[in-house]
């Protein structure tokens, strides 16, 4: 995780702590931290935010913008009395007069947001500073219009929070028709396995033996089905070499959300990371294969065929199953520790494309699985009506600047 890199002493911490950590990714992809985040953040101890003394933090009603990475983001912080900011993240303290609702979607709208890429600096990479960032005009609109943003603001969370729900209703359809819902797993003091066992499966490690996951396995090998055997992975290589486009649209691990969807950023061609190697196409799933305890998948848009991820996913083609039914197994967190079991290494833990496909997967009952894709495809939906009401609200800005704010009332009206 890109947090480790800048704080590398605090990782083994993440598990006690208390306090979320934003990072870039977390401004490009939400312009109103809340919540609904919980899942994708780490977490420091305030004792080492405290003892270290070089971490930055940021509070209710403050804005906190990327400067390294994908710079140039700007969110809000919502429902957190306090988080903490990475080092690729620098925070902005209230304005007077200027709500700060309104203040993140003048940044994210094309007057400000342009102003934020005109003032980075590059060095090794392109980043901001705030020095720079003090040096932005602000179009301070009448308090009334400033309310106004503030509200379709708000009601992009209130559907981000919709998104959330019918996306936890989805996991609890599945994990009911596994059988696993309020399941209990076994967790005696002690247990032991043959050696022959334990050589068979070249693993020498206690939780991989644990009766917990020897439970997990039975029950979902129950109808000896493997991943691959239901959605073989795609490989369908890419080389930018031969891309005759002057751009094309790439997901990165950074690009994916906790509600199952992923972003492609437009890349100029020439400046294509190496990593850029795989079409995907619709309807397929991808998923992380770095990390996949944080619950790392997606599924691709019919507004995404043929767009190109990163060689840290593995494309599954699903053949034998629903794309969406695919997707909530994979993300159940059960799942994903079965996933950590099969990881190697220690700073950027990762399973193999073989092990991802030997894992067990149960045939899903048909009235589960319309269930699931109801409620994954309103999720999606409610995510969709989001990114709309955010859309709406900065394009109000650029007409207040353009027009006049009584014209942009109007556009609200719409």
């Amino acid at each position: 995780m890109a947090a480790s890199a800048f704080y590398p002493a605090a990782t083994h911490l993440y598990e006690s702590g208390d306090v979320p950590f934003a990072r870039c990714v977390d401004c490009v992809n939400y312009p109103v931290i809340s919540t609904i985040q919980d899942a994708e953040f780490e977490r420091l101890p305030r004792w080492f935010i405290e003892q270290c003394g070089q971490i930055s933090t940021a509070r209710r009603g403050e804005i906190i913008l990327s400067k390294v990475g994908t710079p140039c983001f700007a969110s809000v912080v919502h429902d957190y009395d306090e988080i903490a900011l990475s080092r690729t993240v620098m925070g902005l303290v209230q304005i007077t007069g200027i709500n700060p609702y309104y203040l993140t979607a003048f940044l994210r709208c094309r007057y400000g947001f342009n102003q934020l890429l005109r003032q980075r600096e590059q060095t090794i990479q392109y980043q901001l500073t705030l020095e720079r960032v003090r040096e932005l005009l602000v179009f301070v609109p009448t308090p009334k219009f400033q309310s106004a943003i503030e509200k379709l603001m708000f009601a992009n969370i209130a559907k981000l929070q919709q998104a959330d729900h019918h996306q936890t209703q989805a996991e609890q359809t599945l994990l009911r028709a596994l059988g696993l819902e309020g399941w209990e797993p076994p967790e005696p003091l002690t247990y032991t396995r043959r050696a022959s066992e334990a050589l068979a499966a070249a693993r020498f490690d206690a939780e991989y033996f644990a009766p917990r996951v020897a439970q997990l396995l039975a029950k979902l090998s129950a109808d000896g089905l493997t991943i691959h055997d239901v959605a073989p992975a795609r490989h369908d290589a890419f080389d930018a070499s031969k891309h005759h486009a002057d751009s094309f649209h790439y997901i990165e691990i950074s690009g994916l959300r906790s509600d199952g969807t992923a972003t492609s950023e437009p890349t100029p061609t020439d400046e294509a990371p190496s990593r850029a190697s795989q079409k995907v196409h619709k309807g397929d799933i991808i998923t992380s294969t770095v990390r996949p305890i944080r619950r790392l998948s997606a599924i691709i848009g019919p507004d995404q065929h043929e767009h190109v991820c990163s060689s840290g996913f593995v494309v599954l083609e699903p053949k034998a199953i629903p794309p969406e039914v695919l997707l909530t197994y994979l993300r159940l967190p059960i799942v994903c520790e079965l996933m950590d079991l099969h990881t190697s290494a220690s700073l950027y833990p990762a399973i193999s494309e073989r092990d991802l496909l030997k894992l067990p997967i149960p045939k899903i009952p048909e009235k589960a699985a319309q269930t699931i894709i109801t409620q994954i495809r309103q999720a999606h939906h409610s995510r969709q009506e989001a990114q709309s009401l955010l859309a709406k609200a900065k394009r109000a800005v650029e007409v207040a600047i353009e027009e006049g704010e009584e014209k942009a009332v109007l556009t609200l009206k719409e």
